[in-house]
């Protein structure tokens, strides 16, 4: 498979008035075309803002710091506001949680979508409606012509969802990147949401990075996960190799709280201990270590680095040197 995005060493800071918050911590990552990636953590872990690093969307005082975003082989982490508006929509689209929030309230979704193609592709406009229709129909909205010509609020949830989903489709980008797509949404419609995801991307070749805290979710759909704590990646590898035999800690701790079917005696959901450090009062050491429960006296004092096991999967943690 050929490389699509190659994270190096990204660092991204928040300047305030007497300090300086570092909210990703040297994160490196790789996603190949075509491949579905998982960001898994809590809230507080710094998901959200790695996925706006990518297509450079952070707000002022934040910035970023250190390291290196190459997309196609171009580091566009350098790139200027104007440079960046050719990536952003056109190559690379995001998916955000609250479809409410992406889209103009008083305007028609055909108008929203038009201005989108509009923006990036030199068509008429009798083109791009028909590009809106295709793209409708390919996220299952019934009577496209009809829904053009509606407002948001005429729409459901998981409908909503859908156009968001068909507006970042609109210039047939490589990568996409879904933000916690479907926290708004019933049980029922995030199963939906996400067979639609999976399916778009297979049909599309599409690469898809899926930010969220739920383990279950990515295991249906991702194909690698990398779990992210306080800032840092802490354990990556095959989504499967990972569900089925966790290494960090952390990792463990998450698929541990996650509600299981009941089959005879009910027993209590595993809790992690504790709470994320603040990034106003960061441990010296392995961040994890104030809630782990295998912490060595080296995990005060040391940060550990990813380590590749025999397994296929790299975790930062000195319990697991064990590896190679």
């Amino acid at each position: 498979m050929e490389r699509l995005l190659d994270i190096k060493n990204l660092n991204v800071d928040f300047a305030l008035r007497d300090k300086t918050l570092r909210a990703v911590r040297d994160v490196s990552l790789t996603l190949e075309r075509g491949e579905r990636l998982g960001i898994v953590g809590e809230s507080g872990a710094g998901k959200s803002v790695l996925g706006f690093s990518i297509i450079n969307l952070i707000s002022k005082p934040g910035k970023i710091s250190g390291g290196e975003i190459l997309f196609d082989g171009k580091d566009i982490s350098k790139y200027s506001y104007d440079e960046m508006r050719k990536i952003r929509g056109n190559h690379i689209s995001m998916i955000f949680q609250d479809p409410m929030m992406t889209l103009n309230p008083v305007l028609t979704i055909g108008t929203q979508m038009k201005e989108t193609i509009l923006a990036h592709m030199d068509v008429s406009d009798k083109e791009a409606e028909e590009i809106c229709l295709d793209k409708l129909k390919k996220v299952y909205i019934p009577s496209p012509e009809k829904r053009l010509k509606q407002y948001p609020h005429e729409f459901s949830g998981g409908m909503r969802q859908r156009i968001v989903i068909a507006i970042s489709l609109l210039t047939n980008p490589q990568l996409i990147i879904a933000d916690e797509p479907t926290t708004a949404l019933d049980v029922t419609i995030q199963a939906e949401i996400m067979d639609l995801l999976l399916e778009l991307c297979e049909t599309e070749n599409m690469g898809l990075i899926l930010i969220t805290h739920d383990l279950a979710v990515v295991s249906e759909v991702t194909q690698r996960i990398a779990v992210l704590y306080a800032g840092r990646v802490v354990e990556i590898g095959p989504t499967q190799q990972i569900i089925e035999n966790p290494q960090h800690p952390y990792t463990q701790g998450l698929l541990q709280a996650l509600p299981q079917m009941m089959t005879g005696d009910a027993t209590r959901l595993n809790q992690i201990p504790g709470m994320m450090p603040s990034l106003f009062d960061m441990p010296p050491g392995c961040s994890f270590e104030p809630r782990c429960l295998e912490q060595l006296e080296r995990c005060k004092h040391e940060i550990p680095t990813l380590r590749e096991l025999e397994s296929g999967t790299s975790v930062a943690c000195f319990e697991r040197e064990g590896g190679k």
